[in-house]
């Protein structure tokens, strides 16, 4: 069955993907696969900061002709950074995509990371440290993930702290980039009215003459770890909390099972599991949710909520008792196939936004060096049995660990 997108590759290793669609709009990134679990221990919150220090200025431009260039047409630029990749992204008008193409190869390839511009920096993300300290629905996953993944590449949070941000210099940006950044960890990834011809020319046009490099290291496995339940005092209003386990990395088979299973259980819908019991049955939490976030070779399953003091421990015995009777009972016949309709449906809709499918399929491309067109994602829905869905929940949902935030 055909793809939504074609593919290409450059001379120098960088893959491309495009797909067309009518739209006045374009949207284009540059998907490298290098985040904060590629840092050395030395260098942690590199990641982020390289994906700042990039629009700090280039060879061809100062920081705020960098800012404008886009800005001044009606497009955006932006950036964002995870424990496995970096992301550059752009959204113009369909007649400005080259330009587009040109600023995102300038900043990947041609940044200079000025010293004076870089000191900056360093109190813009020393602010976002103290915003996500002052958040402790956002803080709490990151101490969760540091606990669940201790003593690994994937432990640490991706700001890294003050302390090491003011020893970063240049030299270390692009000793990080040297090292990471490399054409074979690559995918250029675009979405609009124009064909792939015209996007390939375009990519070939700014990036061709880049060198060709090759990654030298492998990422390490996180090694197995003892499931732990520890309450800590913040001070907070209310209490909020983490209850997860480890899941299953982005080829394992097993992974759209946990998918289906983690959106039945905690999904953003409604009706789903926890927010019928806690919310609409119970009044206990306004804020409950569950998610899955797959990495290369591991996962990380969480359920977090928060609420009142008083009434923490019964959120916890009832959302463990979700749990178990998701391990124990099998979904009915029609409970199924509502929740893989449910499913397939919010993936259409995510799929309507032209810049989500234009990232998610750069993503999918730079991993598994394919991408599954809607029809073929549908058909893996659709197969999945009642009996996976308890096999997966019986192993990742036995010996949880908890986190509390008292």
């Amino acid at each position: 069955m055909k793809s939504e997108f074609e593919t290409y590759v450059l001379d120098n290793g960088i893959r491309g993907i495009h797909r067309q669609v009518r739209s006045n709009v374009a949207h284009c990134a540059l998907v490298i696969n290098a985040g904060s679990r590629d840092e050395k221990r030395s260098e942690w919150g590199m990641a982020h900061f390289t994906e700042h220090a990039f629009f700090k200025g280039t060879e061809h431009r100062r920081a705020y002709q960098v800012n404008c260039r886009l800005e001044n047409l009606g497009g955006e630029l932006n950036a964002y950074t995870t424990k496995e990749d970096t992301t550059l992204h752009a959204t113009t008008l369909r007649t400005d995509f080259s330009k587009a193409v040109e600023l995102i190869a300038d900043i990947a390839f041609h940044s200079t990371f000025p010293e004076r511009e870089l000191a900056k920096e360093r109190e813009v993300i020393a602010d976002e440290i103290n915003t996500y300290k002052d958040s402790p629905s956002e803080l709490i996953y990151d101490c969760f993930e540091d606990m669940i993944f201790r003593d690994s590449e994937l432990g640490h949070n991706i700001l890294g702290t003050k302390a090491a941000l003011n020893r970063y210099s240049t030299r270390q940006i692009v000793d990080f980039i040297s090292r990471t950044h490399t054409t074979d960890q690559m995918v250029f990834s675009s979405i609009g009215n124009f064909s792939t011809r015209t996007a390939q020319q375009a990519a070939m046009r700014y990036m061709a003459g880049i060198p060709a490099s090759r990654r030298s290291f492998t990422r390490m496995q996180a090694a197995d770890y003892t499931p732990f339940e520890v309450a800590q005092s913040r001070h907070t209003h209310q209490t909020h909390c983490i209850i997860g386990n480890r899941g299953y990395g982005i080829s394992d088979p097993r992974r759209l099972p946990l998918a289906l299973l983690t959106n039945i259980l905690g999904g953003p819908s409604a009706n789903s599991l926890l927010n019928i019991t806690l919310r609409e049955k119970h009044g206990l939490s306004y804020n409950i949710e569950a998610s899955y976030t797959p990495y290369t070779d591991d996962g990380l399953v969480a359920i977090y909520f928060s609420s009142d003091h008083c009434n923490a421990d019964q959120c916890i015995e009832l959302i463990h008792k979700q749990m178990e009777r998701l391990r124990t009972t099998p979904l009915s016949a029609r409970a199924l196939s509502t929740a893989k309709k449910q499913f397939i449906a919010q993936m259409s809709i995510s799929m309507e936004s032209n810049e989500g499918y234009m990232l998610g399929a750069g993503k999918s491309y730079l991993i598994h060096n394919d991408i599954d067109t809607l029809e073929q994602a549908y058909a893996k829905v659709m197969a999945l049995t009642a009996s996976q869905i308890t096999d997966v929940a019986e192993e990742v949902f036995t010996n949880t660990s908890q986190l509390i935030y008292i």
